[in-house]
């Protein structure tokens, strides 16, 4: 493939998938989990990270070692999540957004469902757990905001 070749196949790329030039900008990580943040006095798993509000700073009780976070069910997998977004899309007759940036924002959303329905299973209308601050910070490790905003943990409101 020459480079007029590889320039149009990037360029389709990026018309389909506008959100992958995030991930082409951001530095690769290495695949090494962030640096334990300090214990604090409600984190028993030693890996959660402070939040915004006190109702996440929720731990999953579980010691280091086995912290819910470190599961294979913990799947942060594009592939997996793009699939949970196309489900979900198809059930709700809806569109992804094609903005810049919200590529990430679909994912971290996908993946924060995944893990209700694999920990609670299908709560219905209205009703919202927090969860375990270990996992909010991995989903937007691996998948940030650009700019940093997220909305974090919002009661139902009926």
């Amino acid at each position: 493939m020459d480079a007029d070749d590889a320039h149009r196949l990037v360029t389709r790329v990026m018309d389909r998938e506008h959100g992958l030039i995030f991930d082409v900008l951001q530095p690769a990580a290495q695949g090494a989990e962030a640096p334990l943040q300090g214990v604090t006095k409600w984190c028993s798993c030693s890996r959660c990270r402070e939040m915004g509000t006190d109702i996440e700073n929720k731990c999953c009780g579980m010691m280091e070692a086995t912290c819910i976070s470190r599961l294979p069910h913990m799947s942060l997998d594009e592939h997996v999540l793009r699939l949970a977004r196309r489900l979900r899309n198809d059930i709700y007759a809806l569109h992804d957004t094609q903005l810049p940036g919200d590529d990430n924002r679909e994912y971290r959303y996908a993946a924060y469902k995944n893990f209700v329905l694999w920990q609670y299973g299908a709560l219905g209308v209205g009703n919202r757990v927090v969860i375990p601050s270990r996992c909010v910070s991995r989903i937007q490790d691996k998948y940030p905001d650009p700019i940093g905003r997220y909305t974090g943990f919002i009661e139902a409101v009926l």
